[in-house]
């Protein structure tokens, strides 16, 4: 069960941009919050990715 978001927050699902691109099956998904009025932008995060076993830039997806 999904927590309620209060004011500005909103949850953000964030995926790796190299394992797209690798051909290896499935995908490096996490869930996080962001707050909409401080980072109206798209997120990027350095995340570890555990099918590559590397750390890798995972972007914000809609």
């Amino acid at each position: 069960m999904a927590k309620k978001s209060k004011g500005n927050r909103v949850q953000v699902i964030l995926e790796c941009t190299e394992h797209k691109n690798s051909g290896q099956p499935g995908t490096s998904r996490y869930i996080t919050v962001k707050n909409k009025k401080n980072t109206p932008e798209r997120m990027e995060l350095k995340k570890f990715n555990p099918i590559l076993k590397k750390v890798t830039v995972h972007k914000e997806i809609k």
